[in-house]
């Protein structure tokens, strides 16, 4: 079993461009799930000035291993060309997910009983918005994020390291603040193409019984809903617990406890105490039962999904041009890197939908769309013009959402893409 272990560790950390083995457990039963076609990375967003310039495209498939049952993308680009210095997500800016983000703070310090004073880190801290319920707890705390979106963090006063995660960065860490109590990786674990590597690194950063909290989108959730729009290359891996039970049993570590929420649609958080034998919660067992009922181990619930897929894109596809045939218009709203799978995948273009509108504190505005070059603008026009649809392209928080915009006097109907095209007139 040792030695078994030793090998899959030794797939953690990727090589860049096409995959033939699974991301955890090395296994070559790779059984294909769709195809999305080449896609650019969801967010290279244009300039203007880039519209007439060639793009650069990756295979996005998604396939599912047989062996540990991981789900994955088989081709990994470089983290250098998807996380880039301007980079425009920005995690505080939706107000649920902030405080999503910040309850996950609490929760930790509540659950770990951990004393004021003690240090915190996230890794991918983005603008600190996760830091900043630790900080309101008493923490000390210090982010890690290799994108610009760090200085907001340091501006608002997160002590924040503007650069990839590394083993070497987390042995910097240590000599300057000391162990910590908690590491965190939210809505990044996924993300990771050297993740033995990050592993290795938060190892080494947490004093022994600390935890290692991490929230990645969670499989059973995007082929229950019918998630594909969440397909993209930042997302290397799609886990369901089983598999993350796997990977860390590799590692000396014991993951503890699970919970799922609602983030991005429905994601998975789970509980990686440092040492091995930890007491290991019913919720761990539940989980896998569930996992087990749902067929998620089994090639039926894959083939489900994938005809899902291409109903729903079908079903979009025919109610936008239907709607242009009648002369009325279909706007975007909102513009989350998934939007641009969704876009890209059902073929919708500026012929169909001539704009994506963005709350005026977007980072996209004044953008395009890659590979349909829709542009991003100001959501001042849609209450301005009230065209006749608005399509939710963050249709997973559609309803907070759309009491805003109906606040501030949206009249159009609201359209959601998925997990099947709905209309809502009020």
């Amino acid at each position: 079993m040792t030695e078994n272990l030793f090998l899959e560790k030794s797939f953690h950390d990727l090589s860049y461009g096409t995959l033939m083995h699974c991301q955890i457990c090395g296994s070559e039963s790779l059984e294909p799930v769709i195809d999305l076609g080449h896609q650019a990375p969801c967010d290279s967003l244009l300039w203007p000035k880039n519209l007439t310039e060639p793009e650069q495209t990756y295979p996005l498939k998604f396939v599912w291993c047989t062996d540990c049952s991981l789900a994955q993308i088989d081709y990994v680009v470089a983290p250098e060309i998807l996380f880039y210095a301007d980079y425009p997500y920005r995690s505080g800016i939706t107000p649920t997910l902030r405080n999503n983000l910040r309850a996950t703070a609490s929760t930790i310090i509540e659950v770990y009983k951990i004393d004021e004073g003690s240090l915190a880190i996230d890794i991918g801290s983005n603008d600190g918005s996760l830091l900043s319920g630790f900080k309101d707890g008493g923490m000390r705390v210090v982010g890690v994020e290799p994108t610009d979106i760090a200085d907001i963090a340091i501006e608002d006063g997160i002590d924040t390291v503007k650069a990839f995660f590394s083993e070497k960065l987390a042995q910097e860490i240590v000599a300057e603040h000391g162990n910590a109590s908690a590491v965190t990786a939210a809505n990044m674990f996924a993300h990771v193409a050297k993740l033995g590597e990050l592993i290795r690194g938060v190892e080494y950063l947490l004093e022994d019984g600390g935890v290692f909290v991490t929230e990645s989108h969670y499989l059973l959730d995007l082929l229950e809903t019918v998630q594909y729009d969440s397909i993209y290359h930042e997302h290397l891996k799609y886990y369901s617990l089983r598999s993350i039970i796997r990977l860390f049993d590799s590692y000396n570590f014991t993951v503890v406890d699970v919970e799922r929420i609602e983030n991005y649609g429905g994601s998975i958080r789970v509980f990686a105490v440092k040492g091995k034998g930890h007491k290991i919660s019913n919720r761990i067992v539940d989980l896998l039962a569930k996992e087990q009922q749902f067929g998620l181990y089994e090639r039926p619930a894959f083939d489900d999904f994938a005809e899902k897929v291409q109903k729903s894109k079908k079903d979009l596809m025919e109610f936008i041009v239907e709607a242009r045939k009648k002369g009325e218009q279909v706007v975007g709203i909102g513009c989350p890197g998934r939007s641009s799978t969704l876009m890209n995948y059902c073929n919708i273009d500026t012929d169909l939908m001539p704009y994506i509108a963005e709350q005026s504190t977007s980072l996209k505005l004044g953008l395009y769309l890659p590979g349909m070059h829709i542009p991003i603008v100001d959501e001042e026009v849609i209450f301005r013009k009230n065209p006749e649809y608005v399509l939710m392209l963050s249709w997973h928080y559609w309803q907070p959402i759309a009491a805003n915009l109906r606040k501030k006097g949206l009249k159009s109907k609201i359209v959601l893409p998925l997990p099947e095209v709905q209309i809502y007139e009020v």
